[in-house]
């Protein structure tokens, strides 16, 4: 079992070395975060040859939440933390309900703040996992392993595929032969570490960028923006309620007192308030324009 593993990890991009920080303990302060900074700037160019792959992802998961369909990612260690915090921040950023996106990480809530070695091989608790959820058919599981290999989101995305869910694999380092069949795999090569094997660093780095593309671009085709702007935020805090009153002045050319009472008449919803400015029309009227609009602002006040 050991060999098997020493032999997976010894070819792999993510463990091998990088020659210009093979004296990285000798190097001064301003050497290590010069030599940092370079290979930070090989991320977004290794992101920016994936794009045709991140797009069918994206495709997948408009036409799973049309159909009522969730979106869960699955990983361990740092993979499955960057899972859980894209999802996290679905909800406040795009109004989206909370089970529309959810981030399973290998050890449960205990690992986002601790980690514990050794339950990234734990497969049968991936199994476990992705039932408890309730993975099912129309779904989108997206399994994130930087090196690829990780047993425990290898297996979380089997069981998912034997559920009947649509699949998609991220990882950092090329893949010759899936084990499985999958629907789409997204493989940015970052190359080495300057730490070698700390692949919280570049792959990490590029698997952020990536879930930010993911459900950015996702939400821009479900209608969750109006322009450029976050219309279908939850105004639960100061911020952002002071935030949607700006939006509202910004787009309708309201008073700061006239966005207060539509954001208050429009229970808080930034989209619903745009329409009844722009239309002049009530809440009713503008929730069922937005409704015939699929969602889309601009098609409402078309």
């Amino acid at each position: 079992m050991s060999r098997r593993v020493f032999n997976e990890l010894k070819d792999l991009v993510t463990e091998s070395h990088l020659p210009e920080s093979l004296r990285l303990d000798r190097l001064t302060t301003r050497q290590t975060l010069n030599l940092i900074s370079k290979e930070d700037h090989k991320i977004a160019p290794a992101v920016r040859k994936t794009i045709p792959q991140i797009e069918k992802a994206v495709d997948l998961l408009v036409e799973s939440f049309r159909s009522g369909g969730r979106l869960f990612y699955i990983g361990a260690g740092t993979s499955g933390r960057l899972g859980v915090l894209d999802a996290s921040e679905c909800p406040p950023t795009f109004g989206a309900k909370p089970s529309m996106v959810t981030g399973i990480i290998a050890g449960g809530r205990r690992t986002l703040v601790r980690s514990r070695e050794g339950i990234e091989d734990d497969r049968e608790s991936a199994r476990l996992d992705i039932r408890k959820h309730g993975v099912r058919k129309g779904d989108v599981v997206v399994g994130i392993a930087t090196s690829w290999r990780t047993p425990y989101t290898l297996e979380g995305v089997r069981e998912a595929k034997k559920l009947g869910a649509k699949t998609v694999y991220l990882c950092c380092t090329p893949v010759k032969k899936f084990p499985f069949k999958i629907d789409m795999l997204i493989n940015p090569i970052v190359g080495p570490e300057v730490l070698t094997g700390s692949t919280r660093m570049k792959a990490g780095t590029a698997t952020k960028l990536i879930l930010n593309m993911l459900t950015t671009t996702t939400m821009v085709r479900l209608g969750k923006t109006y322009g450029n702007r976050m219309v279908d935020l939850e105004a639960k805090s100061e911020k952002l309620v002071e935030r949607s009153k700006r939006i509202l002045m910004e787009v309708t050319g309201v008073s700061y007192k006239q966005a207060a009472t539509y954001l208050d008449e429009s229970y808080g919803e930034v989209k619903t308030a745009i329409v009844m400015i722009l239309k002049q029309v009530d809440c009713t009227e503008a929730k069922k324009l937005l409704k015939k609009a699929d969602g889309f602002v601009w098609k409402a006040l078309s």
